[in-house]
């Protein structure tokens, strides 16, 4: 199948089966959330082509399309790429990831829960 053959905004318009997971209360949040994950995925994207780019010339000091396209990182390209792509992914989801924290601790354990039972 040729690019011209596919259709790119069918593939990327289609919808998921089953219900859409819910996060938060109101459906503006939601959609922000959506968007915003997108995003984070197109830059992660970016930066990976970029790496692609980086190495190329400084491999071969001139590169093609077809250079990039047909680029395959060797093992240590691939290691430092899972670090970078670690590192970011921590990075962006910094916040919600310090949001859940907060939550568990001020959660009350099971111990807590029982004894409060107790006293009842």
């Amino acid at each position: 199948m040729t690019d011209s053959a596919f259709d790119w905004m069918a593939a990327a318009n289609k919808k998921a089966k089953g219900k859409r997971p819910e996060y938060f209360d109101d459906p503006e949040d939601e959609r922000m959330l959506s968007i915003l994950m997108a995003v984070a995925g197109e830059v992660s994207v970016l930066r990976e082509r970029m790496d692609t780019v980086e190495r190329l010339l400084e491999t071969k000091g001139t590169i093609s399309r077809d250079d990039i396209e047909s680029y395959v990182p060797d093992k240590n390209a691939a290691y430092e790429r899972g670090v970078m792509i670690r590192e970011y992914i921590y990075r962006v989801m910094r916040g919600p990831h310090q949001m859940v924290e907060e939550l568990k601790e001020a959660e009350p354990s099971l111990e807590e829960l029982s004894k409060e039972l107790r006293e009842i």
